[in-house]
């Protein structure tokens, strides 16, 4: 059953997930985070540990509800770890807010745990195993299912606390349907997969909803019970607590967290370990530890004393059934991921930036342990090279300084201090600079005028393409100033126009020079113009006299 499912618009590749996962059974691609099925042991930690509330367990509240509206009479079978989720409340007042809900009634899974512990007690007693490990934590058997199916047979072939629980349920009504409620996702699956005993699953989250919609408070009220000592199951060493541990061949242990479990699975499977009854819990603390608790794992302590306060010393009176009616066979789950080689590896470890062994540096950015277990991630499919933060840095610092280097233009990097953090060989050339080293950390007023830069920190505006005249160095450079409000920063680009601004002044030169001639060459032909002016009159006047004193003469005739 597909328990968990994704928001893909929620991942936002943090990879959290990865790096609590303890089988890795996540698979990262398009920037999405996927659960890969015949991998995961369905442990939660992907859901608790999630920032943006990717990971969605599958609501089974409305199946439920269909089971009401049936006409057979549903029963709830209550985790005992109820009584660390809902502060102050016991089973009386579970009952009364159940029924109100719409269910027949409401029992204590405690009471199918102790049918269980008792068969646990029968099978240490026929010495027939050398190593026994409890089957109530649905995620530790299927990590042993997926993950070492050798070790299967010293596995208890018996029903879970829930299973036994409504099965007996089931005897005693027979047409009745179960529910179970608890903090656990794993639950979900064991009930799909072994069809015929539990008919819904609903965690504590799913209840308080429900209730909440239905305006139903829960009734501060605790009973007691002197004959309810399996209660004390949901808690690291629980099983124990109601078990006789009085075999002398037998070493009694309880052991939670994945990570302990795979350790204790790997010694087994060593030969290192014997005539132990193991108690296994996938959860830190056990079930009160539970992905689903709605405290998140916040009070280990306070839970603990709220079972411990609500636990008998007595087990619960119950109709033990025949041991064939409590059995349970495990199957291997085969995984279907190769193995690269170790050439493979290299390969896709030098993909990453990886050359030598000092180049892993196991960061565990990525959620993997080492770079070793990425590269095999990567091959099976399940990781991609991007994930890699390393990488990725080196990548982008890479390209980064690849552009500095080979920009035409000068790159100056300042702090809010004004002290150089980065300059440039292009710059370097523009200020006659030998080295970054001569001027790294240094104030900028070193090198250059510091006024532009202080205008654009007061002011907030940047400058773009601004002209400026470097007498020191006898340069004409156009200036962009930019402020990196995030990360503190001014960054200068500075392209050098000496030879534009050269070129410019000389054809200034060449066009003042032109006008200066071509105005001396006007007033010259006006000067010529004028004279010829001048003697054209005079040359005319004298005309006009001699022709005057002609007409004259030929008139006196």
């Amino acid at each position: 059953m597909d328990c968990l499912t994704l928001k893909k618009s929620n991942c936002k590749n943090c990879y959290k997930c990865i790096r609590h996962c303890p089988v890795k059974s996540i698979r990262f691609s398009g920037n999405q985070a996927y659960i890969i099925g015949n991998e995961c042991i369905l442990c939660g930690h992907c859901f608790v540990v999630c920032p943006q509330d990717a990971k969605q367990i599958v609501d089974e509240t409305e199946k439920v509800r269909v089971l009401l509206q049936s006409g057979d009479p549903v029963v709830v079978s209550l985790a005992p770890s109820f009584v660390a989720n809902y502060e102050g409340v016991g089973i009386g007042a579970m009952r009364d807010a159940l029924k109100q809900l719409g269910f027949a009634d409401a029992e204590e899974t405690a009471i199918g745990a102790t049918i269980v512990k008792t068969e646990y007690e029968n099978m240490i007693n026929q010495q027939q195993r050398d190593v026994i490990i409890s089957s109530c934590c649905h995620s530790v058997n299927l990590l042993i299912q997926k993950y070492f199916p050798a070790q299967l047979p010293y596995l208890a072939d018996i029903l879970s606390p829930m299973q036994a629980h409504c099965q007996d349920i089931k005897r005693r009504y027979p047409n009745a349907k179960t529910v179970f409620i608890g903090p656990c996702v794993a639950k979900k699956d064991e009930a799909a997969f072994y069809e015929g005993m539990v008919d819904a699953v609903l965690t504590f989250d799913e209840l308080t909803r429900w209730l909440r919609a239905e305006n139903i408070e829960l009734r501060r009220e605790m009973d007691a019970d002197e004959n309810s000592r399996a209660r004390f199951f949901p808690t690291t060493g629980g099983i124990l607590k109601t078990m006789l541990q009085d075999h002398p061949n037998y070493t009694y242990m309880a052991i939670d967290g994945v990570e302990n479990c795979i350790a204790a699975l790997r010694d087994i499977a060593e030969g290192k370990i014997h005539h132990c009854f193991i108690e296994m819990s996938a959860c830190v603390g056990s079930c009160i530890g539970g992905p689903v608790m709605e405290k998140f794992h916040r009070s280990p302590v306070q839970d603990y004393m709220a079972v411990s306060n609500f636990a008998g010393k007595k087990d619960f009176a119950v109709d033990q059934p025949d041991a064939v009616a409590l059995q349970k066979t495990f199957a291997a789950i085969p995984r279907k991921n190769q193995m690269p080689s170790e050439n493979e590896i290299a390969d896709i470890l030098r993909q990453m930036g990886k050359h030598t062994p000092a180049d892993e540096l196991n960061c565990g950015s990525c959620g993997y342990n080492t770079c070793r277990e990425k590269a095999v991630a990567i091959y099976q499919g399940k990781a991609e090279i991007s994930m890699c933060l390393p990488y990725l840095k080196d990548k982008a610092e890479t390209f980064s300084d690849n552009i500095v280097r080979n920009t035409p233009n000068g790159i100056i990097v300042l702090n809010e201090k004004l002290e150089v953090q980065q300059i440039n060989k292009v710059a370097l050339k523009i200020m006659n600079l030998r080295s970054a080293a001569d001027v790294l950390g240094d104030g900028v007023i070193r090198i250059l005028d510091p006024g532009d830069f202080v205008e654009v920190l007061q002011k907030g505006r940047n400058i773009r393409d601004r002209r400026v005249y470097l007498a020191e160095y006898d340069k004409y450079v156009e200036e962009t100033i930019v402020y990196d409000k995030e990360y503190r920063l001014l960054v200068c680009i500075m392209r050098d126009v000496t030879e534009e601004e050269t070129a410019r002044e000389k054809k200034e030169s060449i066009s003042r020079q032109t006008v200066e001639v071509a105005d001396r060459v006007v007033d010259k032909q006006m000067r010529i113009v004028q004279e010829i002016a001048s003697l054209l009159g005079e040359t005319a006047a004298e005309t006009k006299i001699a022709l005057t004193k002609l007409k004259e003469s030929i008139s006196d005739e």
